[in-house]
């Protein structure tokens, strides 16, 4: 069975799934195939009846998902009629949808590897509407990379944004230089032991016992004939090895031919992936802002991460992931690619700010000093509670584990005093032009360029100690990105000045003004 895209009117569209997508739907039977003979190999080529009925149970689960899968290439049906999208589907329970093509906010095209195999992708659109996440988005799994460059290009002609662009071309490529910041992070090592877990997991379930592998009994024999502290040490150098050659391999499957364009009809598009490839389109009518994220081993090395603060990209899940504007890159990059995407913006009638002013903390308001005391009260309370649980248990099992405890809180009172310095010295906020900024984070810094009129509230939150001390969070609330986003630690009386600056009056039938 082949695709058909066929013309019906100057503006009107219509085609089905591709029929290759039977093939993908077949081949997911052949997944519990491996399995059973990667257990053979595991095992030595033996086997036992709860292998045979957990591969039982996930070759009926392929046959099912391979149903579901043809079953939805013989009833899906698409169209595009003058400036609405239609989709119809379903066996048994059959749906409709029909979308003004002005209310698509967000298009993302994705294709996982078995796709990729056979020419095809996955097509969303984000409509922003209310309830779920199937309420608030529509799914065309199994079209053709043709088909879905064809229907993009449609959808974007047919919205009436009136937001073109002035240029049309290439902000920012990938660079092989940035593979030196794929290490700098600890997702590679929670990788390393959440993978060890599953399998562990798995083989469990399998009635399989990894202590009884030959692997693994060489491995604890190995580890027994030499000291305690070298083993753990070789073990934690083991897993730190893992995690960087994870990272390293993440960084290169997730942003291979990294590009970033600003496309006909003022649109943001996002191009990456290996053997996954996605692209996830953004109006940039409705960014709201920017995000600057420093984690702390990259921002030792000079890097950072840009990510979008817009509407369009689905549910907080799906914002996290699609709202990503550049890999780790030089920080130069990052502000650079900044400037391109925010307009300048004039605070005082002297100057032009654009992103990268915005996003280099210059000028930002300092926080005040308790604001500093309240985080090294909470570094050495975290120092004293970690430490005391060896300590305690040391009571009752021997002295070693009461000088374990010793150790560890002299070792993490200077690591998280120094945190919470750190922790201060990101503190800032501004009203800079047409934007809030705020900046905040320890172990990653964040900061953030909000436009101002895409504020629709204010959140203000006080802990007992910020009460006592005059202090409070303000957290400006906004239909974009995250959803909130906070000035922490700031003085009760700037917190309210800066809210009133930013937007006036929305507060005031909350204030109490005294002389």
């Amino acid at each position: 069975m082949t695709s058909t895209l066929t013309r019906t009117a100057p503006s009107d569209h219509a085609g089905r799934l591709s029929g290759r997508l039977v093939l993908v739907s077949l081949s997911a039977p052949l997944t519990p195939a491996a399995l059973f003979a990667l257990s053979l190999l595991v095992t030595g080529g033996e086997t036992n009846l709860q292998i045979l009925i957990t591969l039982g149970s996930l070759l009926l689960t392929g046959l099912i998902v391979g149903g579901v899968g043809l079953s939805r290439l013989a009833t899906t049906h698409y169209r595009i009629t003058g400036d609405r999208f239609e989709v119809s589907a379903g066996l048994l329970f059959r749906s409709r949808h029909s979308i003004p093509l002005v209310r698509v906010r967000g298009i993302d095209v994705t294709a996982h590897p078995v796709h990729r195999l056979f020419g095809l992708t996955t097509l969303r659109l984000d409509t922003g509407g209310q309830g779920g996440a199937a309420r608030r988005a529509v799914r065309l799994d199994g079209i053709t990379r043709d088909q879905a460059a064809e229907l993009r290009r449609l959808i974007l002609e047919g919205r009436e944004s009136g937001h073109a662009a002035d240029s049309d071309g290439v902000i920012s490529e990938l660079d092989r230089s940035w593979l030196r910041y794929a290490p700098l992070t600890v997702w590679g090592v929670g990788s390393v032991l959440a993978a060890a877990g599953t399998v562990y997991r798995t083989l469990h379930e399998m009635k399989i016992d990894p202590l009884d592998l030959g692997v693994v009994q060489d491995l604890v024999r190995r580890f027994g004939s030499v000291p305690l502290w070298f083993g753990v040490l070789v073990t934690v150098l083991a897993v730190v090895a893992l995690g960087v050659a994870s990272s390293t391999l993440t960084f290169i499957e997730n942003w291979s031919g990294y590009e970033l364009r600003r496309a006909e009809g003022g649109v943001l598009r996002v191009r990456r992936g290996l053997l996954a490839t996605r692209s996830v389109s953004m109006e940039e009518h409705r960014l709201r802002g920017l995000e600057l994220v420093e984690p702390l081993p990259l921002r030792w090395a000079g890097g950072a991460r840009l990510n979008a603060v817009t509407t369009g990209l689905g549910d907080r899940d799906e914002n996290r992931r699609g709202r990503v504007l550049t890999p780790a890159v030089p920080r130069t990059e990052a502000l650079a690619v900044a400037a391109q995407i925010l307009p300048p913006t004039d605070p005082a009638g002297r100057e032009l700010l654009d992103g990268r002013e915005l996003l280099g903390r210059r000028g930002l308001a300092a926080h005040p000093r308790v604001a500093l005391r309240r985080r090294v009260g909470q570094a050495l309370t975290a120092s004293v509670l970690i430490a005391a649980i060896p300590a305690g248990l040391g009571l009752w099992l021997g002295p070693g584990l009461v000088t374990t405890g010793a150790i560890t809180g002299l070792v993490l009172v200077p690591v998280l005093t120094a945190l919470a310095h750190s922790a201060y010295r990101s503190l800032g906020h501004a009203v800079r032009g047409r934007y809030l900024v705020t900046s905040y984070g320890a172990f990653a810094r964040r900061t953030v360029v909000l436009r101002r009129d895409g504020v629709i509230g204010w959140n203000i939150t006080r802990s007992p100690f910020q009460r006592r001390t005059g202090l409070l969070n303000l957290g400006a609330t906004t239909a974009a990105g995250d959803g909130i986003y906070r000035v922490r630690d700031v003085s009760v009386n700037e917190g309210l000045t800066l809210a009133e600056t930013a937007l006036p009056g929305l507060l005031a039938p909350f204030i109490e003004r005294h002389p």
